[in-house]
């Protein structure tokens, strides 16, 4: 799928959302769409974002930042909501969120975000001076259309820009090497590529490869790995009764790396793990006989039965694990700051999404600027 398709598509997408805002009774009129947005003047920044929309009833109007989020799940939440809240900052504008059709738990946990949405099959939240929307529970008319998956955004797609969003430079090595850091097949990696530079990702002048290293471009890969990639990460859930003094544990880096809110808590010293994530292909003998870890049977964590103060062994899904400088992780024994950031991302908890700021800041920001 091309970016112009992606395009078009969203586009479509706002057009529907706008339609079923007007059903509603309310005037909704979208003053521009993505390839118009270079620059609104009065209007700021507005590289980015998917559209611009005005929503209301007689005398009260809203001006909304749109932000298209075709696949919203409870795992992509958090890299969406931060997304829009990031066009919040940009534009002055409040973020609406727009999709096909979202449901009634979703609603529920978007409203209470304070994060407007609407989507095309009439479901809308939208709040402000003179206007209070609330809708939830319609169905939509028909399927969305399914999308060919940008090989971009396949697993091994994923895996490979991961191993760029690590290591920048590594765009310009040869096919060969981005295999080995990305663990992929080497037969992949040229659709991948191209697949980026079509969207803008990547950049080619002549024979030379460059990143074209955003915050954008982090945030769609973090959101699509909580996707399609997060989930087979997951290989076991155990519990300790050692857990309060995970900090002490002895941990060898070349068998485990912390991860997620664990890794988080190392690396910025702001949030009290309620999961500690280990990434590695299996606990450490000794660390299991130390820590007496036991497994979390799968129907206790299906249930929700358990749902913190446990201990999650993630497969890691790279080859040679990239890191962008010596300098970019100041704690040993962590994965590189970019999965840290998504790992938080994906789970959606405000303390983890504030926490993924802080790690954006310090870790990140320089390499992946926001505009």
């Amino acid at each position: 799928m091309s970016i112009k398709d992606h395009s078009a598509n969203d586009a479509a997408l706002i057009e529907d959302a706008a339609t079923a805002l007007a059903r509603l009774g309310l005037d909704a009129v979208i003053l521009a769409r993505e390839p118009e947005l270079a620059w609104l003047e009065g209007d700021g920044l507005m590289r980015g974002l998917d559209g611009v929309m005005r929503v209301g009833k007689g005398d009260a109007h809203i001006t909304y930042a749109v932000e298209v989020k075709r696949h919203l799940t409870p795992a992509t939440l958090g890299a969406a909501t931060a997304q829009l809240r990031r066009a919040v900052e940009a534009t002055g504008h409040p973020g609406l969120l727009v999709t096909h059709c979202l449901s009634t738990p979703m609603a529920e946990k978007l409203r209470a975000l304070n994060q407007p949405f609407a989507d095309a099959a009439g479901n809308a939240y939208l709040e402000g001076p003179g206007l209070l929307v609330y809708v939830t529970g319609r169905k939509p008319e028909g399927e969305p259309e399914i999308a060919a998956t940008s090989r971009a955004f396949s697993t091994a797609g994923l895996k490979v820009q991961f191993s760029l969003i690590c290591a920048p430079a590594l765009a310009d090595a040869p096919l060969r090497a981005i295999a080995v850091a990305a663990g992929v097949a080497l037969g992949g990696v040229p659709a991948v590529l191209a697949d980026l530079q079509r969207s803008g990702a990547l950049l080619v002048q002549g024979k030379k490869r460059r990143l074209h290293a955003t915050r954008r471009l982090l945030d769609d890969w973090a959101q699509d790995y909580a996707r399609r990639l997060r989930p087979k990460t997951l290989l076991k859930t155990y519990v300790s009764p050692n857990f309060d003094a995970w900090e002490s544990w002895q941990l060898d880096p070349a068998q485990a790396l912390w991860g997620g809110e664990s890794a988080a808590r190392l690396l910025v010293q702001h949030l009290r793990p309620g999961v500690l994530t280990l990434y590695a292909d299996k606990i450490p003998v000794r660390l299991m006989v130390e820590q007496r870890m036991t497994p979390v049977s799968a129907t206790l964590m299906q249930q929700r039965l358990i749902e913190q103060r446990v201990i999650e062994l993630r497969r890691p899904f790279w080859g040679s694990l990239p890191v962008a400088e010596p300098s970019a992780t100041e704690q040993p024994g962590t994965v590189p700051p970019a999965l840290v950031y998504a790992d938080l991302l994906a789970t959606g908890d405000s303390s983890c999404l504030e926490t993924a700021e802080l790690i954006y800041d310090r870790y990140l920001a320089r390499l992946f600027p926001a505009a």
